[in-house]
């Protein structure tokens, strides 16, 4: 590798979250933070809704179901 290209890594670089949780990762930045992580975000935690306009969830779901049926019926 050539010499002083690379940025200084910082093996235990610390990452905190808006919700107050804390991360130690490997990064080129000591210190960062973010808005958002698994322990808040709503499609982890099990809080995320579904807003069905026009009934295209329920559309999606009955063509899940439709293919689902036909794969097994085909084995």
């Amino acid at each position: 590798m050539k010499k002083d290209i690379h940025p200084k890594y910082f093996p235990n670089a610390q990452t905190k979250c808006s919700c107050g949780k804390t991360y130690t990762i490997g990064s080129t930045k000591e210190y960062t933070e973010t808005e958002i992580c698994a322990a808040c975000h709503p499609f982890y935690t099990g809080k995320a809704k579904m807003i069905d306009t026009m009934g295209r969830v329920d559309k999606f779901k009955k063509r899940a179901a439709k293919a689902t049926a036909k794969k097994v019926v085909k084995k």
